[in-house]
């Protein structure tokens, strides 16, 4: 008789173990249908941190993790299946869409928002209006000193991004390599490699003679936006939205989301967010330029 009281015990205790275990599981799955991993660019980092908070706040089960570290970050990430979305300045590189198939994951680009480049000098630089080849000659170290440009008798302090950012990419091949893909120009073993667009900021902040280029969502009034002309004698143009928009200013770019293709309901409306009129206001807001006049 103990010995049916203890099989009928043990086999309640296996069916209320298999019933926990269930409902672990629906929890986890619950969990995880309700959770977005981003990363990628620090260019557009605060953007997608905007969009997340409006996004969510629609229904607060939503948990979405953002991490920058660059868009080169952002794409190893979706490769190999640790983020849902990888945010990028650039175009995806062939490399990377091979090593992604190699995976099963065929990255989709949505193009969510446009930026321009912002050559940025300290305040108290007098020089305001340089060519893009005077600017490709200072990034390659042709150009020294801040005299031969009009400036003091100062050495050129450059200052560029770490090579796995995607500004850094776009830098190297629309400015140094002058959008020629046979052009193996890089830059200047002298050039300061930074870890972020604020660390530039803050370094250009602090330093009169440092030059460094970012995204024009980080102007304020402690740095000075450089005009840029494509060519000696062409109109000097500065960077802002409308400048962009109209693709006057030289150096612009696109920026993206990157997806897997796999169907995720809650990733495919975060990135139909990002596109509305709503999320569009949010890339205006954040002094980039949205995709159309709203």
């Amino acid at each position: 008789m103990k010995i049916k009281i203890i099989n009928i015990i043990a086999v309640c205790l296996c069916l209320l173990a298999l019933g926990c275990s269930k409902e672990s599981r629906d929890r986890a799955a619950l969990a995880k249908s309700k959770s977005i991993q981003i990363k990628g660019s620090d260019t557009i980092v605060n953007l997608v941190q905007k969009w997340a908070e409006d996004f969510s706040a629609k229904d607060t089960s939503i948990n979405i993790g953002i991490t920058g570290g660059g868009s080169g970050t952002g794409f190893a990430a979706l490769i190999n299946g640790t983020c849902d979305i990888a945010m990028s300045s650039r175009s995806i590189e062939e490399a990377e869409i091979k090593q992604a198939g190699e995976n099963k994951i065929f990255p989709v680009e949505y193009k969510v928002g446009l930026d321009g480049l912002m050559v940025i000098v300290n305040p108290k630089n007098p020089v305001g209006e340089l060519t893009l080849a005077q600017v490709r000659d200072i990034f390659m170290g042709t150009t020294k000193n801040w005299k031969e440009l009009g400036g003091p008798d100062k050495k050129i302090v450059m200052l560029s991004r770490e090579s796995n950012s995607g500004t850094h990419m776009f830098f190297k091949e629309h400015v140094i390599r002058k959008g020629d893909k046979k052009n193996k120009d890089e830059f200047s073993p002298r050039a300061l490699l930074m870890s972020s667009s604020q660390a530039i900021v803050n370094e250009v902040v602090g330093n009169p003679n440092a030059v460094g280029y970012v995204g024009i969502g980080y102007m304020s009034a402690a740095l000075k936006a450089v005009a840029i002309a494509k060519k000696k004698g062409d109109k000097f143009i500065s960077p802002d939205i409308d400048s962009v928009l109209s693709d006057k200013y030289p150096i612009s770019r696109p920026l993206f989301l990157y997806a897997s293709s796999k169907n995720n309901k809650l990733v495919n409306d975060f990135i139909e967010y990002s596109l509305s009129d709503e999320g569009q206001k949010t890339v205006r807001k954040l002094d980039f330029v949205p995709l159309r006049k709203l």
